[in-house]
């Protein structure tokens, strides 16, 4: 237990460093956008999921040091697929925030991120255990499509649904308190693992991104929560609690996609101090919460979402805790 909590300690500390010193150096590098979602615009320093990275991967290598000389027994292999995996992804990312690529670029590249994951997977099983009903083996094409599928679908979802100050880290720290409960209770250590440098990570960011927000996640930062959740369903064969952790992204995206994607107008316009639909149209999930609540302030449509990951979260855990 003391080494599950040391790794959560790195990857916070390291998380909460490396942001305190990336936010005065991107705003001097210009790497900003505007906080469209407050009535001044400011410009707020982007990128900061690179941070999330380095205390992410600080406390998995504190993991692997620990496995190496100090008897933490998981097996290496898996978890080192997933690194590779989540740090293409978050390269991905990157090169979004730096030259904006293509959205079927972006959508496309993770398939072949998941490259690492498929290696490994090959040699385990591909059942996936659905409550009610069981473990459905699915084969081959598990490996060759549900993975990369995987990878590419979660990445993409948790970087729509963004733009609020502390959305997306305060949704991703429910999805991987939730991980780490499932992946404790059934013994997936390699899968508790991620989820933990995970959790750690986005605590530590919070700080930062939570209103008013000093720097934002960036592309780089939303693409890899989804891929790290994307790895943790698959080292810890907990597709079914992923799928449920995933819905709030999920109606985002069927949302968005009947208004086939829009580029822009999909953020709040702010009035008296609360956010509406710009142009009253519904154009995304945030967007349906702001016309139902008649107005919205932006910390109280965090709180919202945060609150509906957590239901989604205590649907799975009751789900998989009973299965």
């Amino acid at each position: 237990m003391f080494t599950f909590i040391v790794i959560v300690f790195m990857a916070f500390i390291i998380t909460f460093l490396s942001t305190s010193f990336l936010i005065p150096r991107l705003k001097r590098s210009g790497i900003t956008g505007k906080d469209i979602n407050k009535p001044d615009a400011p410009e707020i320093p982007e990128m900061g999921g690179i941070a999330i990275v380095a205390g992410f991967s600080a406390a998995l290598l504190l993991a692997i040091f620990f496995n190496t000389f100090n008897g933490f027994t998981f097996n290496i292999i898996y978890l080192l697929a997933a690194i590779i995996t989540i740090h293409a992804v978050s390269f991905i990312g990157v090169v979004d925030d730096l030259i904006n690529m293509p959205q079927w670029l972006k959508a496309l590249l993770p398939l072949f991120a998941a490259v690492p994951l498929v290696a490994v997977k090959a040699a385990v099983s591909t059942q996936l255990a659905i409550p009610f009903f069981g473990a459905i083996d699915f084969g081959i094409i598990y490996i060759i499509i549900l993975i990369p599928l995987a990878i590419a679908v979660c990445s993409n979802l948790t970087n729509m649904l963004a733009g609020f100050n502390g959305m997306e880290s305060g949704m991703g720290i429910v999805i991987f308190a939730v991980m780490s409960i499932l992946s404790f209770v059934h013994g997936r250590i390699e899968a508790l693992v991620i989820s933990l440098a995970m959790f750690g990570s986005l605590l530590a960011f919070l700080f930062f991104n939570r209103y008013p927000a000093k720097i934002f996640p960036g592309d780089v930062g939303n693409l890899t929560i989804g891929a790290a959740l994307a790895a943790v369903v698959v080292v810890g064969n907990l597709e079914t609690a992923g799928v449920i952790l995933i819905l709030p992204y999920s109606i985002d995206f069927f949302i968005k996609a009947y208004n086939r994607f829009p580029s822009s107008k999909w953020w709040g316009e702010f009035k008296d101090g609360k956010l509406y639909p710009v142009d009253e149209k519904i154009r995304g999930f945030a967007q349906f919460i702001m016309k139902r609540m008649g107005g919205v302030s932006e910390t109280k449509l965090v709180l919202i979402f945060v609150a509906i990951e957590l239901l989604f979260g205590l649907i799975s855990l009751f789900l998989f805790l009973k299965f």
